[in-house]
């Protein structure tokens, strides 16, 4: 009888506080809001609704941003407005640019993973790293560098997808340009040669899961309301979380010390190409800042703006151009026609180690297929800032210090008051004017962020994407395995493919 009641009692009083907990985040959720005032946003449920939406999450975003270009999302302290409207967008990210920052909220969520790296921090942090970066990113040395391992990485990707194609073997593409990224990401951006294209990293392929696995968990803290309580005890989500970080940081942390002890030996010269090495002989400047810790965080803000945006939107493009076979030859073509490249044999190498930036830029048609494939699947889908003082926004709707403003990408490449009544549609075209490439307003196009913190590797993210479509598109032709499978995102901070992308290559020329 004892032992019953003890249950009862244990039992009643978890259920209690539970009860509690609810009915105090409810408080929270709804005290102080101003729900009904019509000069704030239209409110369109609370947090929850991520919850109950998160595998359709953007789409989610879009049906509602169709009918309100602002809305709100009630949370516990604060309200969430998301927005597609590009004047409230230029407002945040360029005219109000000191008044709205990350926010403790956003980096409370992420630090775990991004540390204090540049797509984290604000302020000094962010200026300092932001100069650094914008110097290296502006080095010829950078430049021919990455263009010359991009070349030789896809040389390599057209071997490998040639085996498969002799055989009409079925293989992932998205898989298979994740791993001829990170090579290339790798040796650009720490001079490691990964090999993980050719399968013989099994450190490198462990990394990449746990970096992606660590994305998707980051990720979800933003619709779990009890993730730091599972931090708290090391269960669920936060104990497979700590587990990936922990494989990250031994990765990353070993790739350092071995950099750190070459620069020792004096192995290193400070003409080096690759990123960390450059950044650890500027690290002798000020050691005590720019410590392992420092640069561990660096490096993985750059992993996932180098790998990331790279290889989803390459897997998106094959996609579309799967989707849509008369773009898909029209791309080939303009390559064939700009590279001279008609003959029945090409040699792999010789093609790719004259895929020179005279010709890339002459590739208008590839260019627009790309940027229309990130104007429908951006690599961040969604980003956003915090007020750190009360403000109305160019729509004329209020904000309270503290609320989070966040600009939808995904949502806004589907919107027809911006891209007109086809804005769903893939079509190339709309970026050309007469054959040559016209761009549109970063606020508009939204992809590679806009303003002060626009992305400074869009121009080398372009010239990787561009080679290696360049090299596949003139040696293949692709085709879905499965055409009937609806293919669909992975909910993270960044928009991959949900499972893989099979293809089937079929070789245009003998090579």
């Amino acid at each position: 009888m004892g032992i019953l009641f003890t249950i009862f009692t244990f039992t009643a009083t978890v259920l209690l506080l539970i009860i509690i907990a609810f009915l105090y985040l409810t408080f929270q959720i709804y005290s102080g809001k101003s729900i009904k005032n019509p000069d704030y946003p239209p409110v369109n449920g609370t947090i929850f609704s991520r919850i109950f939406y998160f595998n359709r999450l953007y789409d989610y975003q879009t049906d509602v941003a169709k009918k309100q270009k602002t809305f709100r999302l009630l949370g516990p302290g604060q309200s969430e407005l998301y927005t597609t409207d590009i004047r409230n967008i230029e407002h945040v990210l360029k005219t109000k640019f000191d008044n709205y920052t990350k926010g403790k909220y956003n980096q409370d969520i992420a630090t775990d993973l991004f540390g204090n790296g540049i797509f984290a921090v604000d302020g000094d942090k962010w200026r300092q790293q932001r100069k650094l970066a914008s110097f290296e990113f502006s080095t010829r040395i950078l430049r021919d560098f990455s263009c010359s391992v991009f070349r030789r990485n896809a040389a390599k990707l057209v071997r490998v997808i040639s085996e498969m194609a002799i055989v009409d073997q079925i293989f992932d593409m998205q898989d298979t340009l994740m791993r001829c990224t990170l090579n290339s990401i790798f040796k650009v951006g720490f001079g490691v040669e990964l090999n993980c294209l050719e399968g013989s990293s099994k450190e490198g392929t462990k990394f990449m899961k746990a970096f992606d696995d660590s994305n998707a968990l980051v990720f979800w803290r933003y619709v779990d309301p009890l993730w730091k309580l599972k931090k708290y005890f090391n269960i669920g989500s936060e104990a497979s979380l700590k587990k990936n970080i922990k494989i990250i940081d031994a990765f990353v942390t070993n790739l350092i010390r071995t950099k750190r002890k070459l620069l020792a030996e004096e192995r290193l010269c400070d003409d080096k190409e690759d990123i960390l090495s450059r950044f650890l002989v500027e690290s002798k400047k000020d050691p005590e800042e720019m410590n392992d810790k420092y640069l561990r965080d660096i490096i993985l803000n750059f992993m996932i703006a180098g790998k990331d945006t790279s290889a989803n939107t390459l897997s998106w493009f094959f996609y579309m151009l799967c989707k849509n076979p008369v773009i898909q030859e029209k791309v080939a073509q303009e390559v064939r026609d700009v590279t001279r490249s008609q003959d029945d044999v090409v040699n792999v190498e010789e093609f790719t180690a004259n895929i020179t930036d005279t010709a890339l830029e002459q590739m208008h048609y590839l260019h627009a297929a790309l940027t229309e494939t990130l104007r429908l699947y951006p690599a961040v889908p969604l980003d956003g800032r915090c007020a750190e003082v009360d403000d109305i926004l160019p729509d004329g709707f209020r904000m309270k210090k503290g609320d989070g403003l966040y600009y939808m990408a995904y949502a806004m490449g589907r919107m027809p008051y911006i891209w007109g009544e086809d804005a769903e549609d893939f079509r190339p075209e709309r970026w050309l004017n007469n054959g040559v490439f016209q761009p549109e307003s970063p606020f508009k196009f939204i992809a590679f962020h806009a303003g002060p913190r626009i992305c400074l590797g869009k121009d080398f993210a372009y010239r990787q994407m561009k080679i290696v479509a360049t090299a596949l598109l003139r040696f293949f032709r692709f085709k879905l395995a499965d055409d009937t499978r609806k293919i669909t995102y992975r909910t993270m901070f960044t928009l991959h493919i949900d499972g893989s992308l099979n293809l089937r290559a079929i070789a245009r020329t003998k090579s």
